[in-house]
């Protein structure tokens, strides 16, 4: 009743409001006595703001805020810093004319701080469970036990790496061989990808970053404090270089480890084309997928082979062994919200989902409703299976946790999931074409007179609309691209199928379309070959050959002539170094786990355990320390190597 307001002349505009010390615009207060709008305090996922409002309380003691974008005509959010709380303001209206706002013109914009405490208090328990908080966590020091700092939501890449640098083959490639890659290492070292890994090699795995301080004994009781935090180190130059010319892993905003994930393995694949004798990591990760395409209509099949490095799996949550209880926790979680009630972290039930059963429904045959057959000349349908044809030395497994509510909200799974200490993976081993079966004869996806000839224009709306719930944009291009522009829900539907293909996130660029008449002759087999003896891929190749009638001394022209229209298709000069797939047994361990904190994979916090010497290690930023109870329950990422890999 007492506020003390600044006759300052400042006027705040009813809206485009942006923090006066950064460049947010959301979870913004505005302090009542002067006007100065600051942004709000760090969650407990790293989201909300830089704590700049609290910070100036601190500066100036001027008591009052209001949060912007809550204030309606029946009032607002108003925070006391003297009472540290939430209090009413019966002069809100007054309060706000004082800085040209009026009340009664004011609309809801953003969450207020009672659904905010709700969805955290929801986050509460996954995040204490997985940061094993308020557990005795012994700090571990020496080589492989370095912690990464936190550049700013850089979690995602610090659990990424930490793992990456746990196997030998990491270790093999940039920290045995650091001496040499730093002495032939460029001018400009900052640029160069090998010196960059290498050094990173070197802060994690030497040890000198990580050495255990003294003990401090404690003044009034002599009692020996528990050793202090290791500061880790800071991979500023690594950080900027891998995410050179990206537009999401260039920027400071939380990312997906499953895209960086790929992103990394596509990036040093890339550097080792033109290294040959030198160890390609990736190599380790590598495998390949059997698809198999059945023609319902006519019981013909085709088989495909494509690359990949992660298996996604699908979490189908009609599969929970708890289903009852989940029904019962929703109904009474809806009655807290409706009541504005605090939820206890403690009383959350998740869905418990066999790890079997993902593999199962990975392992079913998937129908294809518009699958165009050659063996009948139209459409319809098909049914697809996918097997290993080879089975790499580390296997990452994604759990696909991340759908969309009612309202198209993106939304994370809350569930568990009893990922195996060990895996067996032989009966899902793909045998190809087998007696009895007849393929689907060659003659591409439709006739020309079946094919659209119009360039599809992507709707730049639609993808910002898929944008903004999460979604990677190039990833977003391409689901709108493959449903001709069809709407948000098909698009999505295609991303929420495709998100886990290794080419998801990268640059798209539509296909040019082919009129009716503009096919040409079929590009021959042998004319592919010497195309691709020059090293080049099959896709590029065929575009050369294509593009020059089939003739093969004009395509050779032609592929020198079109670097950058190639470089398009992810390749900058011819390759020197082919891919290699490791094989072996299906039979896998569980030697690391990523776990990701949060509603969305654009936000909240990601941690990593990696198991060594027998004992699961916790790395959680710059904080490494012995595990207490590994949350394998709740991970993301499942890397399991396989059984006989050194």
């Amino acid at each position: 009743m007492a506020l003390v307001q600044l006759d300052n002349g400042v006027k705040v505009l009813p809206s485009g409001w942006k923090c006066s010390m950064c460049d947010l615009t959301s979870n913004l207060w505005m302090n009542l006595t002067d006007g100065t709008i600051l942004c709000g305090r760090k969650y407990f996922d790293g989201s909300g703001g830089n704590n700049h409002a609290v910070n100036y309380y601190a500066d100036t003691r001027y008591p009052l805020a209001v949060k912007l974008g809550t204030i309606t005509p029946d009032g607002g959010d108003v925070y006391s810093y003297d009472e540290d709380d939430m209090v009413l303001d019966p002069l809100l209206s007054q309060h706000l004319a004082h800085f040209g706002i009026d009340i009664t013109s004011m609309t809801k914009t953003d969450a207020t701080m009672t659904e905010l405490e709700i969805d955290m208090n929801m986050c509460i328990g996954e995040w204490s469970i997985i940061q094993e908080s308020g557990k005795t966590l012994v700090p571990r020091y020496g080589p492989g036990y370095t912690g990464m700092r936190n550049l700013g939501n850089s979690c995602y890449l610090n659990s990424v790496m930490q793992v990456m640098f746990s196997l030998p083959e990491f270790k093999q490639r940039y920290f045995d061989n650091a001496g040499t890659i730093f002495q032939n290492s460029p001018a400009n070292p900052t640029s160069d990808f090998d010196c960059q890994l290498s050094k990173l090699a070197v802060g994690l795995l030497s040890g000198q970053y990580s050495r255990e301080p003294p003990s401090e004994e404690a003044p009034s009781n002599k009692e020996t404090k528990p050793p202090k935090e290791q500061e880790g180190i800071p991979p500023m130059m690594f950080k900027a270089l891998i995410g050179r010319d990206h537009p999401e892993f260039s920027t400071m905003r939380q990312q997906d480890a499953q895209e960086f994930y790929l992103h990394l393995l596509a990036s040093i694949d890339k550097n080792q084309r033109t290294k040959p004798g030198t160890l390609n990591a990736v190599d380790s990760f590598r495998f390949q997928t059997e698809e198999r395409i059945e023609c319902v209509a006519s019981g013909k099949v085709r088989y495909s082979l494509r690359e990949d490095n992660l298996l996604p799996l699908p979490v189908p949550l009609d599969t929970a062994t708890n289903e009852a209880e989940v029904a019962a926790w929703e109904v009474k979680k809806k009655e807290l919200e409706a009541n504005k009630q605090r939820i206890n972290p403690n009383d959350i039930v998740r869905a418990k989902v066999p790890f079997t059963a993902c593999l199962e429904r990975f392992a079913l045959a998937h129908e294809i409703s518009d699958f165009y057959s050659t063996a009948v000349g139209g459409k319809g349908l098909a049914k697809k299976t996918s097997r290993f044809t080879s089975f790499p030395d580390y296997l990452m497994i994604q759990m696909v946790k991340f759908t969309f509510a009612e309202d198209w909200v993106p939304k994370k799974i809350d569930v568990l999931v009893d990922a195996p200490d060990t895996l067996d993976l032989s009966h899902l081993r793909g045998c190809g074409l087998q007696p009895g079966e007849v393929e689907l004869p060659d003659g591409g996806d439709a006739p020309a007179n079946q094919q659209e000839e119009k360039p599809v224009e992507i709707d730049e709306g639609v993808v910002m609309q898929l944008v903004s719930m999460g979604f990677d944009l190039e990833g977003c291009k391409r689901g709108v691209f493959n449903t001709q522009n069809q709407g948000v829900e098909p698009a999505m539907n295609w991303i929420l199928e495709h998100m886990g293909d290794p080419d998801f996130a990268a640059p798209f660029e539509p296909p040019k379309p082919q009129s009716k008449t503009s096919a040409g002759p079929p590009v021959s087999e042998d004319s592919i070959v010497i195309v691709m003896s020059l090293g080049f891929t099959r896709e590029q190749a065929i575009k050369a050959l294509k593009a020059t009638d089939g003739n093969v001394e004009r395509a050779a022209d032609w592929v020198f002539s079109h670097m950058t229209e190639l470089a398009a298709m992810e390749v900058d000069q011819p390759s020197e170094v082919g891919p290699t797939y490791h094989d072996g047994p299906g039979k896998y361990e569980l030697t690391a786990f990523i776990s990701h904190m949060g509603t969305s994979t654009m936000r909240g916090h990601y941690v990593c355990h990696i198991k060594k010497d027998g004992k699961w290690i916790i790395f959680n930023d710059a904080k490494v320390a012995e595990s207490a109870a590994p949350p394998r329950e709740l991970a993301y990422l499942y890397l399991y190597k396989r059984v006989g890999t050194s």
